[in-house]
């Protein structure tokens, strides 16, 4: 699958795959604020052979075909669901009190 990488500009070592070039209308708007603005890094070929450095081929390939984008954070970091078809809006917490 041709695929293309974004880094995020407010996020260090955080970036954005795409199924399609220039299509962020498939992140939620949620994701976008939290991702800021992008720069456009390589465009590759990717397949479930292809040996990546930090993430698992077979788990970006199956975010792009099922959502149409993959969430690459830093090592160190985890954002629980970020990659799920489900995350649609940051959470929110009660602060009514």
């Amino acid at each position: 699958m041709h695929c293309f990488v974004y880094a995020s500009l407010r996020k260090a070592d955080t970036y954005l795959w795409l199924a399609k070039r220039d299509d962020f209308n498939v992140m939620s708007e949620s994701l976008a604020q939290l991702l800021g603005g992008l720069r456009f890094v390589m465009e590759m070929e990717l397949s479930e052979q292809r040996r990546l450095p930090q993430e698992d081929a077979r788990q970006v390939l199956g975010h792009l075909r099922s959502q149409g984008w993959h969430l690459q954070l830093p090592p160190k970091e985890t954002l629980a669901g970020a990659n799920h078809l489900a995350y649609k809006s940051a959470p929110q917490s009660d602060r009514s009190h």
